[in-house]
């Protein structure tokens, strides 16, 4: 939705709202927007991710996500950054150059992501959906490498299908069905006539560790 895009025209809900049409906006926020929020919490997200991957004895840890105008991919790095800088002691500015890398939310956006990051040395890559992770263990592939041996991914949603795929995703779980239920009691409330107030409603996501995640190949070659 235009509401997580910064650089988007917000008028369309302004005009709503005049006319009364009652409404609930998921997965991105705007201050500029009188409406209820439903978010999962995107830093937290990135925390888990990373605190997974450091345990694994990963230090040279990317992230794959989409442009940087949305609020949910502005979140992310904020989150992923912060854990970075507080489990690996790496600078902020150096983080940003070398470890975020921009791309699309497609399985070929992913699999460009992925390449760039894996070209910069990195042994686990961590991506904004499930689509993109796939799309990482592609350019895994593609440079003769397996995952999770030489490359560890973790994707982000839990999208249905994930858990079958070769190997099975280690993801960070969206709760998708607790943020379904309070965006439908909210928007009932609003039509029945109490609106929420003009504030955002943030779910915690949960990791879901499956096989495409394991320790990082100088941590297995130590052993």
């Amino acid at each position: 939705g235009l509401h997580a895009d910064t650089t988007a025209d917000m008028q369309r809900y302004e005009r709503l709202r005049a006319q009364g049409v009652p409404f609930v906006l998921v997965d991105g926020f705007s201050p500029k927007v009188q409406a209820p929020f439903i978010s999962p919490d995107d830093r937290a997200a990135m925390t888990l991710a990373v605190t997974h991957l450091v345990s694994l004895g990963h230090t040279r840890i990317g992230l794959a996500l989409g442009p940087k105008r949305f609020v949910p991919v502005q979140r992310k790095i904020e989150g992923f950054v912060r854990a970075v800088q507080d489990q690996l002691g790496l600078d902020a500015a150096a983080v940003e150059a070398e470890l975020i890398q921009h791309s699309l939310y497609t399985l070929e956006g992913g699999q460009a992501a992925a390449s760039a990051l894996i070209d910069r040395g990195c042994t686990a890559v961590v991506c904004a959906s499930d689509m993109m992770a796939l799309g990482a263990i592609r350019a895994a592939r593609q440079r003769g490498l397996e995952v999770p041996r030489d490359v560890s991914v973790v994707g982000f949603d839990d999208s249905p299908l994930i858990a079958f795929t070769d190997p099975p995703l280690t993801t960070v779980r969206k709760p998708v069905p607790a943020m379904g239920q309070a965006a439908v009691r909210t928007l009932l409330e609003e039509v029945g006539g109490t609106p929420a107030p003009h504030s955002e409603f943030v779910f915690m996501p949960e990791l879901v560790v499956r096989g495409s995640t394991a320790s990082a190949p100088n941590v297995l070659r130590a052993s």
